[in-house]
C-alpha cells in the first residue's frame, strides 16, 4: 500500500451536521447556550406584549439591530463550545463539495423544499384549528351569517409581527440583512449545533436530534404565542430533515432566509394596503 496517496476527498470531507456520534462541545455549553435562548423567548414575549409592541413598531432599525446582536452573540458561544472540543467550526456546514452544481442543486431543492414546507404548516394549522374548535364546541362556520369570533391570541400574533414588518426602502434593507443573518446563524445554531449535539446525546439516534433541537427552536419563538411556537416546532423539525438528508446546511439557510424575508414583505404590503 502507498503510503504517501493523497486521501479521497470522501475521507477529508468535514462532517455532516447531524451524524455525530460524540458530544461537539460541553454539556454545560450546551444548557447554557438553551438557558439564553429561553431568555430571549421569554423576554421577546414579554416585549412584545401590551403597549410594548407600539414601542417596537416605531423603532424597527433598534430591534433588527438588537435581534443580529443576540445572534452573534449566541453564535461565538457556539464557537467556543467547539473551540473546547477542538471541533472545527466549519464541520457545522457539512459537506460542501462539489462546487457551483451542488450551490445550484441545493437552491433548487431549497425552493421545492420550501413549497413542501408552507403546505405542511397550512396542514398543521387548519387541524389546529379544527381541534381547538372541537374541544371548545364552537362551530368552524358561524351560522346566521354571522362574523366568527376573533380569538385574541391570533389578533395579537398579527398585531406583533406587523410591528415587525418594515415599512420604508431603509427597514426592507435592514430586514433582508436580518433574514440573510437569521437563515445563516440559525441554521448552524439549531440543525448544525444543536441537532448535531442532541443526536450525539441520543447515542447517535437521529430521530433524537430532530426532535430535540426542534422543540428548543420552537421555544425559542416565545413573542409567537403558544400555537405558532407548535407550528414552529413543526418547522424546524422539517429543517432538521433537510439537514439530514442534505448532509449540509446550505439548502436549509437559503429557504429560511427568504421565508423571512417573504413573509415580512408580505406583511408590509398588507399593512400598506390597510389589510391588516
Amino acid at each position: 500500500m502507498d503510503t504517501n496517496q493523497t486521501p479521497s476527498p470522501a475521507l477529508t470531507q468535514p462532517a455532516p451536521a447531524a451524524t455525530a456520534k460524540a458530544p461537539i462541545a460541553p454539556a454545560w455549553h450546551t444548557l447554557l447556550l438553551i438557558a439564553f435562548i429561553a431568555v430571549l423567548s421569554i423576554e421577546g414575549a414579554r416585549e412584545m406584549s401590551g403597549p410594548n409592541a407600539a414601542a417596537i413598531d416605531s423603532n424597527r432599525l433598534v430591534t433588527y439591530a438588537t435581534t443580529i446582536g443576540s445572534e452573534l452573540l449566541m453564535l461565538a458561544w457556539v464557537w467556543f463550545g467547539l473551540r473546547l472540543r477542538k471541533v472545527p467550526f466549519l464541520s457545522l456546514f457539512g459537506d460542501l463539495s462539489g462546487g457551483i452544481k451542488t450551490f445550484f442543486l441545493d437552491l433548487g431543492i431549497a425552493a421545492a423544499f420550501w413549497v413542501g414546507a408552507m403546505m405542511v404548516l397550512v396542514i398543521s394549522a387548519a387541524i389546529w384549528l379544527v381541534t381547538d374548535s372541537v374541544i371548545h364546541h364552537r362551530p368552524l362556520i358561524p351560522k346566521g351569517g354571522k362574523s366568527a369570533p376573533v380569538d385574541p391570541a391570533q389578533q395579537h400574533l398579527v398585531h406583533t409581527l406587523t410591528a415587525l414588518a418594515p415599512s420604508n426602502a431603509r427597514e426592507i434593507a435592514a430586514w433582508a440583512l436580518v433574514c440573510i443573518m437569521a437563515g445563516l446563524i440559525e441554521e448552524l445554531i439549531f440543525r448544525g449545533y444543536l441537532l448535531r449535539q442532541f443526536t450525539a446525546w441520543s447515542r447517535g439516534l437521529v430521530v433524537g436530534g430532530v426532535l430535540l433541537s426542534s422543540l428548543v427552536f420552537g421555544a425559542a419563538h416565545g413573542y409567537q404565542g403558544a400555537r405558532n411556537m407548535v407550528l414552529l416546532t413543526i418547522f424546524g423539525s422539517l429543517f432538521a430533515l433537510l439537514a439530514v438528508f442534505r448532509r449540509n446546511l446550505r439548502a436549509g439557510m437559503f429557504a429560511h432566509a427568504w421565508h423571512d424575508f417573504i413573509i415580512g414583505l408580505l406583511l408590509s404590503l398588507l399593512k400598506w394596503k390597510h389589510l391588516i
